[in-house]
């Protein structure tokens, strides 16, 4: 029988052991699930690149921050994610993140396009089974919360940049707006001309940060 090789990585441990105990010890029809674990960018970049010259990986399940905060290393699950689609090619990439605000998803579609990604609020044993099912035979495999994001934004009828994006989810996480600029590369007058352009196309010309702030979770910008 045929051997799914999966490759999870997170910097928590035990997050990756119970995945590796779920998945390894779950029945599938057609396949058996093997699991290795790394948790850090380095080792799973080491493992990736090994798995290259004989046999990829199947799946590669990511968490989007793959280091601690206090260790201020700045290379994130999307980084080795772009880099393992270089290496290979034909691996399918699942992002496995307490994340689920529009922001993040999106541009991690916009970066990667991976093959499924689940909020692990939502994680369960019948959800990772299912992940793999599909991801192996017929993807994107999305959790609910993952899906409501990326509708969201489909269904919006407002396209903006991704400088508008940053600067949407910093004021949406209060960062003062004399403080964004250094933040995107932009200077502050840039910040405001930029603030009063999006407040006109989504229709809020004379409101707030605030109001524009909800005006942009309610289109599915953050």
């Amino acid at each position: 029988m045929k051997t799914v090789r999966i490759l999870a990585v997170d910097d928590h441990e035990m997050t990756t052991l119970g995945y590796k105990y779920i998945l390894e010890g779950a029945e599938f029809e057609n396949f058996n699930v093997r699991v290795e674990i790394a948790k850090n960018f380095d080792i799973a970049k080491e493992k990736i690149e090994f798995s290259s010259k004989s046999l990829p990986y199947s799946i590669i399940l990511l968490d989007i921050q793959l280091f601690p905060a206090h260790a201020k290393d700045p290379r994130s699950g999307v980084d080795l994610a772009i880099l393992a689609r270089k290496i290979v090619p034909g691996t399918k990439i699942v992002f496995m993140s307490s994340y689920s605000d529009n922001y993040r998803i999106n541009n991690i579609f916009k970066k990667v396009n991976p093959e499924g990604y689940m909020v692990k609020s939502e994680i369960d044993e019948l959800s990772l089974k299912a992940m793999v099912e599909t991801v192996m035979e017929k993807p994107p495999y999305y959790t609910a919360d993952a899906l409501v994001a990326i509708r969201r934004r489909m269904a919006s009828d407002v396209s903006i940049d991704e400088q508008d994006e940053k600067i949407l989810y910093y004021l949406s996480k209060g960062t003062k707006t004399r403080d964004i600029g250094p933040l995107v590369s932009v200077a502050h007058t840039t910040v405001e001309t930029r603030k009063r352009h999006l407040k006109s196309i989504f229709g809020i010309k004379n409101g707030n940060d605030i109001a524009l702030i909800e005006e942009a979770k309610r289109r599915g910008f953050l």
